[in-house]
């Protein structure tokens, strides 16, 4: 069986028909993801030695980028024996184990004219533990879509979505015309890596658009319970949208301090606030780039040009971290 060796001296065994992703998972390896499909970068790793082979598009990677000998771990499996992988694991973390569980719809709210707060009502007896920042594949409807929770625990049974509507979306036609409270549904979870780690003493900044608000909410309402050593030195949250009916939320309840900036791209001339794009914004700040870790959360686009734009005034790419939104493929 082929032996996956990565940069930090982890390695397992994998097969030659599953990914590096999967591989790992089953050995206990916490490797950084999000998609699981191609489609974003998180997994993005260096193919050092070895052979691979392609088990679908890596649409998340540029042409210069695969040029350079970059892959996506949940794409790619070992072609032979050997494989050596620019990459790190997660240092021992380890988030709870991703789990399919049955969910009813507790309500719904709209918060924009095409987004809607679905709040999910857990089993009683089911204890669902996640990591702040985490995310969950709905399923229902003939259709899986994945989903960032906004809280930042299950205590209560209780997890929060915010879902914005697909123009032609088979998910989206249930959630904003079928929808009612007291549905059946099914949830697979926590997944994803996109959880807070490496922030004590160093300013943390969110760049986020849409929805993609979520996972941030989720995590400033974790800061408080951490230790202190723990806790980031500034918190500055970069909120990006188009206009002013894009910012459905205030941020009214978050006990974190943090600084709460709407960036609008298509402001009218009346708008007050900072304007253009939440990547700009953060750089016009001055951050000690060097002090700094970043996490980045919404559009594909967003985020590609957060990671170039920061990593090239002095961010390390080890200290960003993103949660892309893309398009998911029906079940």
């Amino acid at each position: 069986m082929p032996q996956i060796s990565l940069s930090n001296g982890v390695s397992f065994p994998a097969e030659s028909t599953e990914s590096f992703l999967d591989a790992a998972t089953r050995a206990g390896v916490t490797m950084a993801y999000s998609c699981r499909n191609g489609r974003c970068s998180s997994c993005k790793c260096k193919l050092v030695a070895g052979a691979t082979t392609l088990l679908s598009d890596e649409l998340g990677l540029t042409d210069k980028e695969k040029a350079e000998g970059w892959i996506l771990g949940c794409v790619r499996a070992a072609a032979d024996e050997g494989v050596v992988l620019e990459t790190e694991d997660l240092g021992g973390i380890q988030p709870p184990a991703a789990r399919t569980i049955p969910c009813r719809i507790q309500s719904l709210t709209p918060l924009a004219a095409d987004v809607v707060k679905v709040v999910l009502r857990l089993p009683p007896t089911i204890d669902f533990a996640f990591l702040p920042g985490q995310y969950v594949d709905v399923i229902g409807n003939g259709v899986r879509r994945s989903y960032s929770l906004a809280n930042a625990s299950a205590r209560d049974k209780l997890l929060e979505l915010h879902i914005r509507a697909v123009p032609g979306g088979a998910m989206s036609a249930y959630w904003f015309g079928q929808a009612k409270a007291n549905d059946l549904l099914r949830l697979n979870g926590p997944l994803g890596t996109f959880f807070l780690r490496h922030a004590g003493g160093r300013d943390l900044v969110f760049l986020v658009t849409g929805t993609g608000i979520a996972p941030a909410k989720a995590i400033l309402e974790s800061i408080d319970a951490l230790p202190e050593a723990e806790r980031p030195r500034s918190i500055t949250l970069y909120w990006g949208g188009r206009t002013p009916a894009d910012m459905y939320w205030d941020g009214a309840g978050i006990t974190a301090a943090y600084r709460h900036v709407p960036v609008l791209s298509r402001a009218a001339p009346d708008w007050a606030g900072v304007r253009g794009y939440v990547q700009d914004a953060c750089l016009a700040d001055g951050f000690d780039l060097s002090r700094t870790i970043v996490y980045a959360c919404g559009s594909d686009a967003m985020i590609h040009s957060s990671k170039e734009v920061l990593t090239g005034a002095g961010l390390p790419e080890r200290y960003f971290y993103s949660d892309a939104f893309v398009c998911s493929a029906s079940i």
